[in-house]
């Protein structure tokens, strides 16, 4: 039997993708139908008279009044106030605090680089409306106009309706799709544009051998499909050591023949190998007809399309999905309805109008027509008979009456208008601006995230960590290169720095030398903070620092307050002035020194300043005049004392009876000798 050609192979993928991705759109195609129905309905002008309650309503006016989207702005503001942000901890308990540091700094730069906001902007925004949103994450060339250089970086995408576009394995049921064996993105384009691209003419593609519920190719458009498929192989890991007993662990297929050989050249050879099953993703590029393109197995372990839900169950072993609008959309609907009846009924004139017979108004119609315009002060009619010539009364023979509106519509505007302030929250309360209340109330009122909005915010969390732990898969393959530099972020935009990869370091826990920031050490849990912008942080830390300063009388405190007061300051220019606070703090030892901010005050401190080396001298000189001083006083002690000896001597030759009277002379001298010694604890 001959071998399949890779075209055969080709083929039976397409095949094989055809059918999976008819099954996925055949049991998904009513929920995502939905999902762009609620995101319609809400964004788009005219989009909630679409369907039957617009063909009633044919000719008539028709009102909106659109309830549902504060309702929906509501989350989607709240969350870009209370950004997200991820950290990467250990996954052992070991601290590894420098590429911990590095892996979070790097990540921000790359949200940042490849304005990932927006990604998560738009994602949570069709979440919050439709029930669904996505990114992606992929790898782009850091410098595409130069071919030698084959450095990449990591960015991130947004996914335009993603309830229309991203389609994962029915079996997948977690909730970041970490167990989906496969996973499709579609893109349309238009049939020029196509062709232009793949050199391919979609008129000419034959008719598929099975019949599909969707159309890969339209008059307008042609859909094009990227198709994630993971693949958990077994690859030889070979162990390679060399001269010096040094360990390179590599994977058979990653090593090329040129690698090999000179790797043995070096001294380095075989001391084990071991099948391990290794997790990949292999991208393909395929439309109606057939694979476009093969883009091999790429960076990471997980299909890096991150979902994103509003609100996320099973019923009927189907994923179910929605956002804010879909319980609300009833409610809205009967709310135009009866807002559109009271507008056409408002537009019928208010006024009782005359009824007169045609002889009435022979020759004075026009001064009727004008009468609302000329204001006359009194209008004419003319005299009627009746059969027999007797005169009538000349008044108008009736009046019409003014629209009125009914007691039930009324009703249904008060019971609508009810019912969507119970499905939404009654939050037009809580925005409020009530006189004699306290800021602190206000702020408090404001920090209270509605519970019916919570959900989101915590599903936008759960996204935002997947998305880290994918970006951290990445990293391990595409961040490789020893002594590349690259720039990192801090936790706040200003804090920009750059880390070296594989600078050789001392590992605080093994004592080992291994590389600092090296990704295949890289083995992490990632944790997600949500909070509130780094603005409004900054500003609530002002407001609680400037409420603390009356509170102490010690100045030291008061300096520190204000100093941190300074430190939290926005505005243009000020970037200098909360840096030189912020070095006052670290010389009062309030805040730890960064490893810069340590070598530059050590380096300081070993610099010797003229005054001081000046006063050190004075001091110097002073204390060997002491010490001189000091020698001088003992010797005129020591004499004094071989004085005394001397005279005692002498007395103790003379006859007892003059002893006494030698005592006292002695005595006499004591004083005096004592006199010429000064205090030598005073010098």
């Amino acid at each position: 039997m001959p071998r399949p050609t890779n075209d055969d192979r080709l083929k039976a993928i397409h095949r094989e993708a055809l059918e999976q991705f008819d099954r996925i759109y055949s049991a998904m195609e009513e929920e995502r139908k939905l999902c762009k129905e609620d995101r319609r309905f809400y964004s788009i002008p005219g989009a909630q008279w679409e369907g039957k309650s617009g063909e009633q309503f044919a000719n008539k006016p028709m009102f909106e009044v659109n309830k549902c989207y504060a309702a929906v702005m509501r989350p989607i503001n709240e969350n870009r106030n209370n950004r997200v942000g991820a950290d990467f901890i250990s996954k052992d308990g070991m601290k590894d605090d420098d590429l911990a540091d590095a892996c979070d700094g790097l990540f921000r730069a790359d949200e940042h680089d490849s304005t990932a906001t927006e990604a998560y902007d738009n994602g949570f925004e069709e979440a919050a409306g439709g029930g669904f949103g996505a990114w992606r994450l992929s790898t782009e060339y850091e410098n595409e106009e130069d071919p030698d250089d084959d450095k990449q970086r990591i960015k991130i995408e947004p996914i335009y309706e993603a309830d229309q576009s991203v389609w994962f394995d029915l079996d997948a049921k977690k909730y970041d799709k970490t167990d989906a064996k496969h996973a499709f993105v579609l893109t349309s384009m238009t049939p020029s544009a196509f062709e232009k691209e793949y050199d391919e003419s979609p008129s000419s593609w034959p008719e598929p051998e099975t019949s599909t519920q969707f159309d890969w190719n339209t008059p307008d458009v042609v859909y094009i499909a990227e198709y994630f498929v993971v693949e958990d192989k077994g690859q030889q890991r070979i162990t390679y050591q060399g001269a010096s007993r040094d360990e390179l662990k590599l994977w058979e297929n990653d090593i090329t023949p040129e690698q090999l050989s000179e790797m043995i050249a070096t001294g380095y050879h075989e001391v084990s190998r071991k099948t391990v099953k290794r997790r990949g993703i292999h991208k393909y590029i395929l439309c109606g007809n057939s694979v476009l393109e093969d883009c091999k197995t790429i960076a990471g372990k997980y299909i890096p399309i991150i979902p994103m839900y509003g609100m996320r169950w099973f019923v009927d072993n189907t994923e179910r999905c929605m956002g804010r609008v879909r319980l609300a959309k009833d409610a809205q609907r009967l709310y135009n309805a009866q807002l559109s009846k009271v507008g056409e009924i408002s537009a019928i004139s208010a006024l009782s109008k005359p009824i007169f017979t045609p002889e009435q108004v022979v020759g004075l119609s026009e001064l009727w027509a004008k009468d609302n315009i000329a204001n006359n002060p009194y209008l004419l009619v003319n005299p009627i008979t009746d059969a027999s010539g007797n005169p009538m009364p000349a008044g108008p023979i009736a009046y019409t009456k003014p629209p009125e509106i009914p007691e039930a519509v009324a009703a249904l505007l008060q019971i609508t208008d009810q019912a969507m302030k119970d499905i939404f929250g009654n939050y037009q309360e809580t925005e409020k601006v009530v006189s004699n209340i306290s800021g602190k109330a206000i702020e408090l009122a404001k920090a209270n995230l509605d519970v019916s909005t919570f959900n989101f915010h915590s599903n936008f969390a759960k996204s935002v960590q997947h998305t880290a732990m994918v970006w951290l898969s990445m990293a391990r393959e595409v961040y490789v290169e020893d002594g590349r530099k690259m720039k990192t972020i801090g936790a706040t935009a200003e804090d920009i720095g750059s880390v070296e990869l594989g600078t050789p370091t001392k590992d605080p826990n093994t004592g080992a030398l291994v590389k600092a920031v090296d990704f295949s050490r890289a083995k992490f849990d990632v944790s997600v903070t949500v909070g509130p912008s780094s603005v409004s942080k900054r500003e609530a830390t002002i407001r609680a620092l400037t409420n603390m300063i009356p509170l102490s009388q010690d100045p030291e405190t008061q300096q520190v307050l204000m100093s941190m007061i300074m430190m939290n300051m926005e505005g243009e220019g000020v970037s200098d002035v909360r840096e030189y606070f912020r070095k006052k703090l670290v010389q009062l030892g309030v805040m730890k020194p960064t490893d810069e901010e340590k070598a530059a005050m050590d380096a300081k401190a070993q610099e010797k300043d003229p005054n001081a080396l000046a006063l050190e001298g004075m001091a110097e000189e002073a204390q060997a005049n002491a010490v001189k001083a000091r020698a001088g006083v003992l010797k005129v002690v020591a004499e004094v004392e071989k004085i005394k000896a001397d005279t005692i001597k002498t007395l103790a030759d003379t006859d007892i009876a003059s002893t006494k009277s030698a005592m006292e002379v002695a005595e006499m001298l004591t004083p005096e000798a004592n006199a010429l010694i000064p205090n030598v604890g005073e010098q």
